[in-house]
């Protein structure tokens, strides 16, 4: 709301940040455990007397050299380079929080880098005390930094009791900081055995290949077991909701928990095999196969801890969108639009109504959004939505799902926000509903369902019921999965949207959709100039909904007056659900 947005549309920043963090990540991470793993290959050849471990374990401290040192800090700026333009009031935010804590990381990492040249480059040039003791400076360092910056990002997921009684050292040390840390030392050790894996299989000397293949195969083997309770942990110490999504609420998260676990199960296949019991099969393949599962592991780990932290990107304190909680209310009843300082619209005009409501899904929905690209797409995903419905739907989107942010403004750009995305990105018309016009059932489908559902589908899925049954599903619908609540509405709501969904469904040998014909607008072209709906149901109870199809069809039969129903076979269908509504749904 205070910045600049940077818009990409078709990618989104999101993406950017996700890039370019997950490979920093993966050799950060590396950049801790491979200094530990260093220092036990040092010493392991100097156990064994080994000239050719020793030889291995330099040829990979120049190659931890290369990798740590120089792609790890020009991804490490990127990230800040990309934070900033991305989401500079949550960067903003965590540099004030944390600037002791910043400061002090950039301190360990000049260390690190000092250590990592002096060890590479006094490589045999000094006694092997003393240069395993620049290894273990050079360990402590990054591990320091690691633990700082653990407790930076632990916070923006999980900042505890500094939400009521703000403070550093309250702030840093958060319910998730302790799991979190021996989780990623975890992982740090067993990436550099992957790491490791991968120098070994580069080895020409068959004899050195074959220890250090196994000596790396143990390393990734004990750290995968090890992290298993602080995995366990580490779920445990997470907020409720968050947690929830963690489990299995969320099925995008579900897809990348899957997506690490054959990852894992794979990364853990090769190092049993051919990593520990068969050795020799450790060719250039196998390793490069193990050091991208490795990658696609530590890359879904990141994924799920940013997905679990929605709608947040600082737990309790600023949501995705850089607005803070705090100032929500504010902005609901002053307006957004008011008090953004990089917006062009400042007020909601029938002029200026669309462009308002682009700058209103730039500030509050690109965050997570894109339009027409591949992460979040908005265009598809309000396809079935009307600007009536999808206006409503903004005012509750919270509610409905908690993982997206609340709207923050006025009825006004909930309104404008909607008539930009149906009008604009979907070419459908913009039109106020006027009251006492159209089926109501339709309107109430379009404000509580038509954000997730096609109407058709859930006809299908509802074919056969009654508007009762239909009324009880709505009711249990957590029942049906964890991703939805029972509908919210009202109990005429509820009635008026059951007889949506019985009229338009396939029913007993129906073939209607509820998205072409709408049984209240049948009845009101062929049958209310001279029926009430009020005189109907004492006529037709006790007839369900195939029987009132057939006698639509024999209207002379029963009243000289009439003519048989001369409408299409999907309005008498429709017309037919309504009729069994109106009834009470007798049968």
């Amino acid at each position: 709301m205070n910045y600049p947005v940077w818009y990409l549309p078709e990618v989104g920043g999101g993406f950017l940040i996700a890039l370019i963090a997950v490979l920093h990540v993966f050799v950060s991470h590396f950049a801790v455990g491979g200094g530990l793993y260093l220092i036990y290959a040092e010493k392991k050849g100097l156990a064994e007397n080994s000239e050719g471990i020793l030889a291995f374990t330099k040829r990979h401290a120049r190659f931890f050299l290369l990798l740590t040192v120089v792609f790890g800090s020009i991804t490490g700026v990127g990230i800040w380079f990309i934070i900033a333009l991305v989401n500079p009031a949550a960067t903003s935010s965590l540099i004030h929080i944390f600037v002791f804590g910043w400061a002090a990381e950039w301190v360990f990492f000049v260390v690190e880098i000092v250590a990592a040249f002096v060890y590479y480059y006094m490589f045999g040039r000094m006694d092997s005390r003393t240069h395993l003791q620049v290894g273990w400076i050079y360990f402590a360092a990054a591990w320091m930094s690691l633990l700082l910056i653990n407790g930076i990002i632990a916070f923006m997921l999980t900042p505890g009791a500094w939400l009521q009684q703000q403070g550093f050292w309250r702030g840093f040390f958060n319910p998730s900081f302790w799991p979190s840390l021996f989780f990623r030392t975890c992982v740090a050790i067993l990436l550099a055995g992957c790491y490791g894996y991968l120098t070994a299989s580069f080895t020409r000397d068959r004899q050195v290949r074959l220890a250090m293949t196994r000596f790396s195969g143990k390393w990734a083997l004990a750290a995968t077991v090890a992290a298993i309770p602080f995995a366990i942990w580490y779920v445990l110490a997470l907020p409720d909701q968050a947690a929830a999504l963690v489990l299995g609420k969320s099925p995008t998260i579900a897809m990348a928990v899957q997506w690490g676990g054959v990852a894992l199960a794979g990364l853990l296949a090769i190092t049993l095999t051919a990593g520990i019991v068969r050795p020799g099969w450790n060719l250039k393949p196998v390793a490069f196969a193990a050091l991208l599962l490795s990658l696609a592991v530590m890359g879904s780990f990141e994924w799920i801890r940013e997905a679990a932290r929605r709608p947040w990107v600082i737990g309790g304190v600023m949501y995705s969108n850089m607005i803070r909680a705090s100032d929500v209310p504010s902005l609901n009843e002053k307006g957004f639009l008011q008090e953004a300082r990089w917006v062009a619209n400042r007020t909601v005009t029938p002029e200026n109504q669309r462009r308002a409501g682009r700058e209103l899904f730039i500030h509050q929905c690109y965050a997570c959004h894109t339009v027409g690209g591949g992460n979040n797409d908005i265009v598809s995903r309000t396809a079935a939505q009307t600007y009536s419905g999808l206006t409503a739907y903004i005012g509750r989107m919270h509610q409905v799902r908690p993982f997206m942010p609340p709207f923050a403004g006025t009825e006004a750009e909930a309104r404008a926000l909607a008539a930009y995305i149906v009008g604009d990105l979907h070419g459908k018309e913009v039109k106020e509903p006027v009251a006492g016009k159209g089926d109501p059932g339709r309107l109430v489908f379009e404000q509580h369902c038509a954000s997730c559902h096609q109407a058709d589908e859930i006809v299908q899925a509802m074919g056969g019921q009654s508007p009762e049954e239909i009324a009880g599903t709505l009711e249990t619908l957590d029942q049906i999965s964890d991703e939805m609540v029972p509908f919210a509405g009202s109990e005429v709501e509820k009635r008026q949207l059951s007889g949506f969904l019985h009229s338009g469904g396939v029913g007993e040998g129906g073939t209607g959709s509820a998205t072409a014909v709408s049984g209240p607008e049948v009845f009101a072209v062929h049958c209310a100039a001279c029926h009430a709906p009020e005189e109907l149901p004492e006529k037709i109870a006790g007839r369900d909904k195939q029987e009132l199809y057939e006698l639509l069809g024999r209207l002379n039969e029963l009243n000289e007056e009439m003519e048989p129903f001369a409408g299409t076979d999907e309005e008498r269908r429709a017309l037919a659900g309504h009729l069994e509504t109106l009834a009470g749904g007798a049968k």
